[in-house]
């Protein structure tokens, strides 16, 4: 009896998922058993705006930025998996991303007219402020604030933001849904 109850407490979260937030940050060594923990979440993170500042410095040191950017996309979504959910902060024309050539040309300029790329601005810094973390059997969901800083002119933007994570094949880590907006700004 012992025994299966032990197997059931270890098993049960696994089953349902669990979530993480600034206030549950017991649950984070739940979230384990699952193959995703909030610290796989958090690195994602980083890599990714380790990746914009990284595109942004080619681009300003004309080196290949194009080539960067169409590596960062293969790298860090999850297009050869399956369905790409991504809108970006900057898009009106064309507002959803769903394959790898629409996302390249928000970061880096390309096939769509309104792209000015995003990356490319440059940015000095990317830093992510998670409201939220939440963990389930296959997949991660964090949301919050992203705060790009202006490499040229040292300003922050802040940015709202949803990404959605899957694990590919070899246990990598993948964004299969990206949403970002402009904070709302009431008129009185």
């Amino acid at each position: 009896m012992t025994k299966k109850l032990l197997l059931l407490l270890l098993v049960f979260p696994a089953i349902l998922g669990c979530s993480a937030s600034p206030l549950k940050t017991y649950q984070s060594a739940q979230c384990v058993i699952t193959g995703i923990s909030e610290d796989d979440v958090v690195r994602a993170q980083k890599e990714w705006a380790d990746a914009i500042v990284a595109i942004g410095n080619a681009y300003t040191k004309r080196k290949n930025y194009k080539a960067l950017a169409a590596q960062v996309v293969d790298n860090l979504y999850a297009y050869d998996e399956g369905t790409v959910l991504f809108k970006p902060t900057k898009a009106a024309e064309r507002q959803f991303r769903l394959n790898k050539t629409d996302a390249i040309s928000y970061f880096v300029t390309g096939n769509i007219h309104e792209d000015h790329g995003f990356a490319i601005q440059p940015w000095s810094k990317v830093r992510f402020e998670n409201a939220g973390i939440d963990v389930n059997t296959h997949s991660a969901t964090a949301m919050g604030n992203y705060y790009f800083t202006d490499a040229k002119t040292g300003k922050e933007t802040k940015v709202e933001f949803t990404f959605g994570y899957v694990k590919d094949g070899n246990g990598k880590l993948l964004i299969n849904l990206h949403h970002s907006s402009l904070p709302y700004t009431p008129h009185h």
